[in-house]
């Protein structure tokens, strides 16, 4: 167990919880990471009125090998996370250590260089396949963007068998997006984000736009390469049924902020913040006597805008347990860690 000076809240320099009690080198590093878009006002001379807090000061570390839930309602920031991780948006604020590497003051070249080890798969497979340009040349494209390759016989072959690793016939390499089903395109962007054989994917809600039917599917194809590549994972995603089954480690955005964060199980188990509970709440059970007397919680009003949080907790205005007073006057609550490696931020919780 931590000291008791693990238990104090989380500051710049004593980062979202992820230090404690793990001495592992983590393989991702994010730390006070903010993502602010502009709100500008006028015709002519535009000047800034405002700002949405997409991301809005959240830290955490994905080890090797591991990986990272991070769930929330549409809207709160997963995805901005993401992209921003990869610097496919440039953060407003922050350190992004990937590698040991600080990926925020990189020069292009080598960020481009960088960006072979870190790949995305992204959340729409219709509209992430360019519809003008065969199987085998999407999956081929990043092989001749960073010259891998100098003999096309040996790319092609190469493409065959990864696709071959992600369930698809080769035979299909000259066939166009749209031949294809919703199951088979995403796995072509699985298998064009693996290419390069990267050792970070974020994989932004993969199986989000498919029929529960392929989403299995896709998500032990997930594990099965996880397992082969030895990759690791930031899996964005709103099915907290999926999350569990595949993550290690879960984070619980609400309004740009991690509201809490740890071992799935644990997270899961004994949820600590009111949001949690009421994302936990709404998971379908499959016994039909437990599903017919449990309590779910139903989250009144609509989620703030982020370019006008609420004063004090962010998630005062639907909390079901929000105390007068200190909910709605004080500051948004720091993470605590309530118990070893779980760390939550509300102002009910108590340090263990």
């Amino acid at each position: 167990m931590s000291s008791p000076a693990a238990a104090a809240p989380v500051t710049a320099n004593q980062p979202a919880g992820i230090l404690s009690g793990d001495k592992r080198v983590p393989l991702v590093k994010v730390r006070n990471l903010k993502k602010h878009f502009p709100i500008n006002s006028g015709l002519i001379i535009q000047r800034q009125v405002g700002a949405v807090k997409a991301v809005d000061d959240i830290s955490f570390d994905v080890y090797t090998g591991e990986t990272l839930g991070l769930v929330g309602e549409s809207g709160c920031g997963k995805s901005t996370t993401g992209r921003t991780v990869l610097q496919l948006y440039k953060p407003t604020s922050g350190s992004i250590e990937f590698e040991g590497h600080e990926l925020t003051t990189m020069k292009p070249d080598e960020l481009r260089k960088m960006r072979r080890r870190m790949q995305m798969i992204f959340q729409d497979p219709f509209a992430s396949l360019n519809p003008r340009m065969s199987v085998g040349n999407i999956i081929a494209e990043p092989l001749r963007v960073h010259k891998i390759y100098d003999n096309k016989q040996e790319m092609l072959e190469f493409v065959e068998d990864l696709m071959q690793k992600v369930g698809l016939n080769p035979y299909y390499v000259n066939r166009y997006p749209h031949e294809f089903s919703g199951g088979q395109r995403q796995r072509i962007g699985i298998a064009r984000a693996l290419a390069l054989k990267p050792s970070f994917i974020v994989a932004d809600e993969p199986i989000s736009a498919l029929d529960v039917s392929i989403q299995a599917q896709v998500v032990n194809l997930l594990e099965d390469l996880q397992s082969e590549f030895n990759l690791t994972y930031l899996f964005i995603a709103h099915d907290l049924s999926m999350v569990r089954h595949i993550c290690d480690r879960v984070a619980v955005m609400y309004l740009g902020k991690i509201v809490e964060f740890g071992p799935i199980d644990e997270v899961y188990e004994n949820p600590q913040h009111p949001y949690t509970h009421s994302l936990l709440s709404a998971v379908p059970v499959p016994d039909p006597d437990i599903e017919r007397n449990r309590q779910r919680i139903i989250l009144t009003g609509d989620v703030p805008s982020p370019a006008r949080p609420p004063l004090g907790c962010n998630f005062n205005t639907r909390c079901p347990v929000a105390v007068p007073g200190i909910c709605y006057q004080e500051p948004d609550p720091e993470l605590l860690e309530v118990s070893p490696g779980h760390w939550a931020a509300c102002h009910r919780v108590l340090p263990f």
